[in-house]
């Protein structure tokens, strides 16, 4: 059992990073393509784009570009989902939807979290899901990517570039050739993929059956690959519709983390720097094994559910697990989803045991092992700054990354990015717990509820839109405070590293020199591992006290 267990992480975890290399050599062609390389590429993104497209934009321009489309994201979104009873591609009659849910699901998918308080299935018509929400987990994942670019280049002491030629890019010569390939296998792995109606079935008792069915493998295979998460079905990924088998569960948790740790190499290709890359990576990849290690270690005991019931446990907990995936599938999903910020769910995080439990909330409290498409490798950016700044305090020289000197000024735009992601988790966690918004939405009392209020607001500000799912979030209340936090918890990590960026692309540029910190060692490896656990253990280690360890220790007593 255990060593089946090393081999299957090994399998998606070591396999997907080989294959990132090569995605991300042709993601620096795509994005940032050499002179003379991209063809006829940018006059065709010109000529659509028009006017727009036509010049390179400061840091203030390309954000402002970057937030105005987000604004029509939101407001086309808003559109379908307000009038889908109205419109064409609801072969079902789906009626209107409740004006807080809409507004959360727009926010939800423009930010791309895929929050989900509504099961798809049963909410949502074809043209709601189609043309609503599966464009936006194209588009908002291109956004990523088109940021995480622009930063790049003015590292690099490039301009920065244009968000809609950035836009268009990640999206055509990315993100829809990628996720076409990937549809193409979950079709053949027996994913559906068709526009009829829900289909009625007679089971053997006499009685009909109706089986939501639709073109899941396209929303599928975006959902994933964009690190959306959002489930064509209430389910998710454990539904049998969209994961059908053992090997449509492996292609999909290999794209789950693809194209974040692919953006790791684009980025260091943009910024000419391998070896740094390499080292990012790595510290990366240390983390996130880390996380699938206790994940699997702690799901190995059994369950407290089952303790006083006449039931033998003998391969850990099993409670909430798909069995066709393996009693290490669950939690291994859970950290890759939570790792990024994809969302979508192999196994009931809700039934995972309590110390499990924390392995997803670590990964998006640190929402940078290799996080979201694009946003993830700006996380890391942010923890870079400080903890150059850091290291340069400490031995005495002017702190420097990349021959770009780091001072109070960048120093402060990183922390106030990374101590808002704290404040929107936190804050919101101690009003919900204080007030009947969410104290009466628990099915769970004690450490167990506290942890699902937790874990709600954890997911809406780490964009993930994973759920303990115990929770009653389809209220009021709850769908317009994690809505207002997924907006701002999206737009503030993206805006300020775009804003430390044009301040020190406003300095001079030195040369390094032997005296200058290496961002290419063992050393630096080392001091950015430690900056992000020292922030994120002093941010959040308290909140983990009073849930997921205070249940923890509870069932040990």
């Amino acid at each position: 059992m255990f060593i089946q267990s090393i081999i299957f992480v090994v399998l998606v975890v070591g396999g997907t990073a080989l294959i990132s290399w090569p995605l991300g050599r042709y993601m620096k062609w795509a994005m940032d393509p050499n002179r003379g390389e991209a063809g006829g590429f940018p006059r065709l993104f010109q000529s659509i784009g028009g006017a727009t497209c036509m010049q390179d934009q400061n840091w203030k321009r390309y954000m402002v570009a970057m937030l105005a489309f987000n604004v029509v994201m939101f407001v086309v979104t808003f559109g379908f989902l307000a009038l889908q009873q109205a419109l064409p591609l609801n072969p079902d009659g789906k009626g209107a939807l409740e004006g807080s849910l809409i507004f959360n699901t727009a926010a939800s998918f423009t930010s791309n979290t895929n929050l989900q308080h509504y099961s798809g299935e049963v909410s949502l018509s074809y043209l709601s899901q189609l043309g609503g929400l599966m464009w936006l987990q194209f588009v908002s994942a291109a956004t990523g990517i088109a940021a995480l670019a622009a930063l790049a280049r003015g590292l690099a002491g490039k301009p920065l570039g244009n968000f809609f030629v950035d836009l268009q890019r990640a999206s055509f010569l990315v993100l829809l050739p990628v996720a076409f390939v990937f549809a193409i296998l979950l079709v053949l792995g027996g994913v559906p993929m068709t526009f009829d109606g829900a289909a009625v079935a007679t089971t053997l008792e006499g009685v009909q059956q109706i089986i939501a069915r639709g073109p899941v493998a396209a929303f599928v295979s975006i959902k994933q690959l964009g690190t959306n998460g959002g489930g064509f079905f209430g389910p998710n990924s454990t539904h049998p519709l969209e994961n059908p088998s053992f090997w449509t569960n492996i292609i999909e948790m290999v794209a789950i983390i693809l194209i974040p740790m692919a953006c790791v190499w684009m980025f260091g290709r943009i910024i000419e720097r391998k070896r740094h890359a390499m080292v990012i990576f790595a510290v990366m990849l240390g983390f996130i094994v880390v996380k699938i290690a206790g994940a699997v270690y702690f799901e190995s005991a059994p369950t407290e559910a089952f303790a006083n019931l006449p039931i033998e446990q003998t391969v850990g907990n099993l409670e909430g697990k798909e069995l066709r995936f393996g009693a290490t599938g669950g939690p291994l999903w859970s950290v890759l989803t939570t790792s990024t910020s994809n969302g979508s769910v192999g196994a009931m995080h809700d039934s995972l045991n309590p110390m499990t439990g924390l392995m997803p909330m670590v990964g998006m409290w640190l929402n940078s092992t290799f996080g979201g498409v694009g946003v993830g490798m700006i996380n890391m950016f942010l923890y870079i700054v400080v903890g150059v700044f850091i290291a340069g305090m400490m031995i005495g020289r002017t702190p420097e990354y990349l021959g770009w000197r780091v001072e109070a000024r960048e120093v402060k735009f990183a922390l106030f990015a990374l101590l808002a992601h704290g404040l929107f988790i936190l804050g919101g966690t101690a009003i919900f717990a204080a007030t009947p918004w969410g104290a009466d939405t628990l099915n769970n009392v004690g450490p167990h509820g506290f942890s699902e209020m937790l874990y709600e607001f954890t997911s809406a500000s780490a964009n993930n839109g994973s759920g303990f799912e115990g929770l009653g979030d389809g209220t009021v209340p709850w769908n317009i405070a994690t809505g207002i936090v997924m907006l701002f918890a999206r737009f503030i990590p993206i805006i300020l590293p775009l804003a430390i960026v044009g301040s020190l692309s406003a300095k001079r540029r030195s040369v390094e020199s032997s005296g200058t910190l290496s961002v290419e060692s063992g050393v630096f490896a080392t001091m950015l591992a430690s900056t992000i656990f020292v922030i994120g253990a002093l941010t959040f280690f308290p909140a983990a006290t009073l849930g997921p360890i205070a249940e923890h220790v509870m069932f040990m007593n």
